[in-house]
């Protein structure tokens, strides 16, 4: 896709993790939108499939976030392409069930340089775009795991508790720089995955309706609609949010 007079009037977008699940839930609501999306991740496949699903407003390069000495190259290849970058969403996410006591060092810091470190290098890359643009927008992607305890996911519950702390952080230095940053908190959102998952275990299954006051998992879709909401203009005056899409989870008894 080349840079145009077409596309430079567009918004430019990257969503990492963009492949599948809430990433391409996120690509979808942008490209429908009409903001050129660039979608990131490790598999040529799945992002090629995504690719031509989304169509021609959409973008695949692959990106290993967990490759940290990548991001600046992968960075620079966007805005070389596209002359800007207006969005970054940092979807790109790994998580690992284990009791307490059996993770690792390195399963402890292979989620954290994932989760965390990565969403770190990969704002502070596109930041320095966005600040000689006097404008931009950034949304990470949080986790019921950083409203509540969840067992067995210390390393995820560390790094989404993380990003809240470093959303906030970014937004009050950042805000008055014309970058907005804000996160979104998904609650139990449908997928095969989730679904054979709790089908699988009645009792949490039961936990997990019993506290959701909607009384429903949510849809893929409603993360892509609340990143759309934040990414435009009709959230202008929104910064430094963390934002439950969770049919109440979060507040639930």
């Amino acid at each position: 896709m080349q840079t145009d007079m077409a596309t430079m009037k567009k918004k430019v977008a990257i969503v990492t993790g963009g492949g599948s699940g809430l990433g391409f839930a996120i690509a979808r609501k942008f490209t429908q939108a009409g903001i050129v999306t660039v979608i990131a991740g490790r598999d040529e496949e799945k992002l090629a499939r995504a690719k031509t699903e989304l169509g021609t407003l959409c973008e695949a390069i692959t990106c290993d976030v967990s490759n940290l000495a990548s991001i600046p190259d992968f960075v620079a290849k966007v805005h070389q392409q596209y002359g800007k970058i207006d969005i970054l969403v940092n979807n790109a996410g790994i998580n690992m069930k284990k009791e307490f006591t059996e993770v690792t060092d390195e399963d402890f810091q292979k989620i954290i340089t994932t989760n965390l470190t990565a969403v770190f290098s990969m704002s502070r890359e596109v930041v320095k775009h966005m600040l000689q643009q006097g404008q931009g927008n950034i949304i990470n992607i949080s986790s019921m795991a950083a409203q509540y305890g969840i067992p067995k996911v210390i390393a995820y519950s560390a790094s989404k508790t993380a990003i809240d702390g470093m959303t906030r952080a970014m937004a009050v230095e950042l805000s008055p720089k014309g970058i907005r940053v804000n996160a979104i908190a998904p609650g139990f959102i449908y997928s095969e995955m989730t679904a054979t998952a709790l089908n699988s275990d009645p009792e949490r299954k039961a936990k997990v309706f019993g506290r959701t006051p909607m009384g429903k998992m949510g849809q893929p879709e409603d993360i892509g609609n609340a990143a759309l909401y934040l990414a435009s203009d009709a959230a202008n005056f929104v910064t430094g949010v963390i934002l439950p899409i969770d049919g109440g989870n979060s507040i639930g008894f």
